[in-house]
């Protein structure tokens, strides 16, 4: 096996994506428009919506009817300010029955309550990690 420069064998079997566990705060992540979308715990209705957890507050973003784009380019619909997050990470698609996740071959990969998916549907209460950013799909 031919290793690329600065890989070892440790690198290939544990890609450096599967052992991040520093998480980061998400809400200081968010980009201006969606915080503009956001709206503070407790003030919202029912319905679907993202919730980022941060260290001093907590934001629902809510999910309406379009998909929602996830990533760290400047036209995602949840824009996340953080490297570990790719352009385009992940694409969160409303359903009737609830939404689904799908990623958008992203290179840290798309997690739903700690198991790395292409795509999966989404119950409530389910944890998402986006790179380093953990989100939860709420529906109330």
């Amino acid at each position: 096996m031919v290793l690329g420069m600065g890989m070892s064998p440790q690198t290939v079997i544990h890609p450096p994506a599967e052992g991040i566990t520093e998480r980061v705060d998400p809400v200081a992540c968010l980009g201006e428009r969606t915080l503009s979308q956001a709206s503070e715990e407790g003030a919202v209705g029912p319905g679907r919506y993202i919730e980022v957890q941060g260290s001093d507050r907590t934001l629902l973003i809510p999910v309406k009817d379009d998909v929602i784009h996830i990533g760290r380019g400047l036209s995602a619909d949840v824009h996340l300010d953080e490297s570990s997050v790719s352009r385009r990470h992940a694409i969160l698609v409303p359903r009737a029955s609830g939404a689904r996740i799908l990623d958008d071959r992203s290179s840290n990969g798309t997690f739903v309550n700690g198991r790395r998916v292409q795509q999966a549907d989404l119950s409530n209460g389910d944890v998402i990690v986006i790179g380093r950013v953990v989100l939860r799909y709420l529906e109330l």
